[in-house]
């Protein structure tokens, strides 16, 4: 069996990568890179997998790779994810989720492949919920208030059209918040545990930059999200739509009390206004039922767990650069 997956540098591609290693002994991985993707995340399993330059704004490069590996199931998780850079770069963001998802699928529909394809849509797309609608299901309405996520809702809906119009065998995840170490440090929890960090160490001083704390967030470690994209293609029919989230949830200030309280010294925080958003979303808590029906998935990993591990890998990584 043949996988590829887009995004395998970033956070969850590459735990993804772990865990097909760890517990799929027989799957042939292939990842999409560009020239200049760094390669931190791998390079620990670097000769366990195949990795291919190609573009997702490039149907042409996606057609040669596609027509080199064959795949039989695709985890689509590249994207421009960061909220904050798609209000500066909203064009771009939107054609490189928008159109950079439909290339990926077209190039298949073109060569005639017919793999299953997971794609990666947001909890994002579903915007400032009321109180009444908590928890979120899937069929509750979109209402995006970034670029970022009329982004995730143009590749949602695509996916979902490629299905209805040509049968390829979409299936969709609406990913709530979801962390652990590798997460990039422009969002709030890796950004926490980086500044914590180089406190720690004595590479800065206190207090560290935080933004809006009120927001409330259902919290999930990345290596449980991979376990459910597993699942997803495994059991999973195309043509569906799932969230899939934790079960922890809290404010962001909340979560950063937790981080603060794993810290080798006193941490103090201010806010820093260039770190809030012209608009954001505040209420995040899922209905997973309808995927941990279909799956049995459950999350395993406790946020304590995963804020612990998130930290170690930011120290490590202080380390390292001296």
């Amino acid at each position: 069996m043949k996988v590829l997956i887009t995004g395998i540098t970033g956070m969850v591609g590459s735990h993804l990568a772990d865990f097909i290693l760890a517990n799929q002994p027989g799957v042939e991985i292939h990842g999409l890179i560009r020239w200049r993707s760094p390669l931190d995340n791998v390079q620990h399993i670097h000769e366990k997998i195949s990795l291919h330059q190609a573009d997702l704004r490039d149907l042409n490069s996606l057609i040669v790779l596609l027509d080199i590996v064959k795949p039989d199931w695709v985890f689509h998780l590249a994207a421009q994810s960061y909220v904050t850079v798609s209000f500066n770069a909203p064009a771009d963001t939107l054609y490189t989720n928008i159109i950079g998802t439909t290339n990926l699928i077209d190039a298949l529909r073109i060569l005639n492949l017919d793999p299953k394809i997971h794609i990666c849509s947001s909890s994002e797309v579903y915007g400032q919920v009321t109180k009444e609608e908590i928890p979120i299901k899937e069929t509750n309405p979109f209402r995006p208030a970034s670029p970022y996520a009329v982004s995730k809702v143009g590749e949602d809906m695509i996916a979902l059209q490629y299905f209805l119009s040509y049968g390829v065998k979409t299936v969709r995840t609406r990913m709530f918040t979801h962390t652990g170490p590798r997460r990039g440090d422009v969002f709030a929890e890796s950004a926490f545990a980086k500044q914590i960090a180089e406190i720690e160490a004595g590479d800065r001083s206190n207090p560290i930059k935080v933004g809006n704390l009120d927001s409330v967030r259902t919290f999930a470690d990345v290596r449980d999200a991979v376990r459910a994209y597993w699942l997803l293609l495994e059991k999973c029919p195309p043509g569906e739509v799932y969230n899939i989230g934790g079960n922890r949830t809290m404010t962001v200030g909340e979560m950063l009390d937790i981080l603060k309280g794993m810290a080798k010294c006193r941490i103090e925080h201010e806010v820093d206004l260039a770190l809030l958003r012209p608009s954001d979303v505040t209420l995040q808590i899922p209905d997973t039922s309808k995927f941990q029906a279909a799956t049995g998935w459950q999350p395993k990993i406790t946020l304590e767990e995963t804020l612990i591990d998130l930290l170690s890998y930011h120290r490590d990584r202080v380390k390292d650069r001296r």
